[in-house]
């Protein structure tokens, strides 16, 4: 029997929706040994016989992961190791090999950390109520030993046949030449990107910024979201001309957008610019949004006679939303992009392509080919530390009184005003912060909500 990690310390690393902790401090090899049993377990009663294992460039990574294989090994299951990999490149071969997927990266978290995105088959995904929470308490229990064989490890390198996939799903052959230029954040798009943008024959001259693998993050944290690790992309893109900007996030599965002047595009105008090209070859298909997302993007679907679907924020409710639904995208505030012929999973890499298939398709510079879908300002998310997340925001729901036109309580409270604007407050799941995002027709507008908000929330 595998040697059975705390109560106390199983409660901490395992989140809503992933594995993610200090490595050593909270996270070891012993500990993600007893991870991989559990989930092999898991899944072999689902008729699994292997397991996809792929990881990040953090300097962690290789031997986790191969810690964890090795407990999947000893439940009897194989493992086909892919090695360095996004995390949408291991949604790829959970979805091509049909099999069950486990990727090390702590995402856009500090070098001291990692973490595992755990999958089913065809890249479904395990959160708290599928699977995180069942592997938490049998890890706590201690993980049974197997009484047959132990599996086989073998490597594969599906590089290749990702890239080939997603050129498949969107052709950039007859598209204008466009020069692109790539903030890596030293995180795994430092390996994908010239595997699909430097591929040969493609019409893209790729301008590439901190592109080496590294793990401590040298240059800015890899997390797009903050606008202060945007700011060297917005230089390099005016500096080299390019026609576009891409940054992606550490694992590489969210990417963010900047045009020409080196302006931020939200991921917003990306869903709705996305979701029109779905829709140009889908129409009336399902476009999924998550509730924080513009309310242009349901405006746009709408308009185009799809049908939008609002749902809560996370990955999980989104690939839950896409598969109950058979949508064909589904897109994110915080820019993760859905894909239905992605196996209903997240792939910024994918969104990439279809935003440079638009541009490259049209003779206009991406700040003119992104207003139509930037209809309102948004003040973006703002979080707050509290005690008690629940009655700061009955106080602000209390505080607007007879100005809210309607509330409800899909995730968190969404506040509905006069006008078209909005204020969303959630806490989050793992931390004592309460998160906030307000959306309005003018800057104004939103920047005197959110002062008022805030005040309340943090008096």
């Amino acid at each position: 029997m595998i040697q059975a990690p705390t109560e106390a310390l199983v409660d901490t690393v395992v989140k809503a929706y992933d594995i993610r902790g200090i490595v050593g401090a909270q996270i070891d090899e012993s500990f993600v040994a007893a991870v991989g049993a559990a989930f092999a377990r898991l899944v072999q009663t689902e008729g699994a016989r292997q397991v996809a294992i792929g990881h990040d460039m953090r300097a962690s990574s290789p031997g986790l992961a191969a810690a964890f294989g090795a407990g999947v090994l000893t439940q009897g299951l194989d493992v086909v190791a892919i090695g360095l990999a996004s995390t949408d490149q291991l949604y790829f071969a959970s979805g091509a090999l049909d099999c069950p997927g486990a990727m090390f990266t702590a995402s856009h978290n500090p070098a001291a950390y990692n973490g595992i995105k755990l999958c089913r088959a065809a890249a479904k995904p395990v959160g708290q109520d599928t699977g995180l929470a069942q592997i938490a308490r049998d890890v706590v229990a201690g993980v049974p030993a197997y009484a047959g064989a132990p599996g086989v490890r073998t490597e594969r390198n599906v590089l290749a046949d990702y890239a080939t996939f997603l050129h498949e799903r969107v052709d950039l052959s007859g598209i204008r030449p466009l020069r692109v230029a790539v903030d890596a954040g030293n995180g795994m798009a430092g390996y994908t990107v010239p595997a699909v943008l430097g591929a040969a024959g493609l019409p893209l001259t790729v301008e590439p910024l901190y592109f080496e693998l590294d793990g401590t993050f040298p240059n800015h944290e890899a997390n797009p979201l903050d606008p202060a690790n945007l700011v060297d992309l917005q230089r390099f893109v005016v500096e080299t001309g390019a026609d576009i900007g891409l940054a992606f996030d550490g694992d590489a599965d969210r990417c963010f957008v900047v045009d020409e002047r080196g302006e931020p595009v939200s991921p917003s105008a990306i869903a709705a610019l996305v979701a029109e090209r779905e829709l140009t070859v889908e129409p009336g298909a399902t476009i999924i949004h998550n509730l924080i997302t513009s309310r242009a993007v349901p405006e746009l679907v709408a308009e185009l006679g799809g049908k939008p679907v609002r749902t809560r924020v996370g990955h999980s409710f989104i690939k839950q939303q896409m598969a109950a639904t058979g949508a064909v995208f589904g897109g994110e505030h915080s820019a993760h992009y859905y894909f239905r012929d992605f196996w209903g999973a997240d792939s910024g890499m994918l969104a990439a392509l279809h935003v440079l298939a638009a541009l490259g398709s049209k003779d206009l510079p991406l700040s003119q080919l992104t207003t139509a879908y930037d209809r309102y300002s948004c003040s973006g998310e703002i979080n707050s530390t509290v005690t008690d997340a629940a009655e700061r925001t009955a106080a602000v729901v209390s505080a607007f009184g007879s100005r809210l036109q309607s509330v409800d309580r899909l995730d968190g409270v969404t506040g509905n005003l006069a006008a078209g604007a909005w204020f969303n407050l959630r806490p989050s799941n793992t931390e004592p912060l309460l998160r906030l995002n307000v959306e309005a027709r003018t800057d104004a507008e939103v920047d005197a909500l959110v002062d008022e908000i805030l005040r309340i929330v943090r008096e």
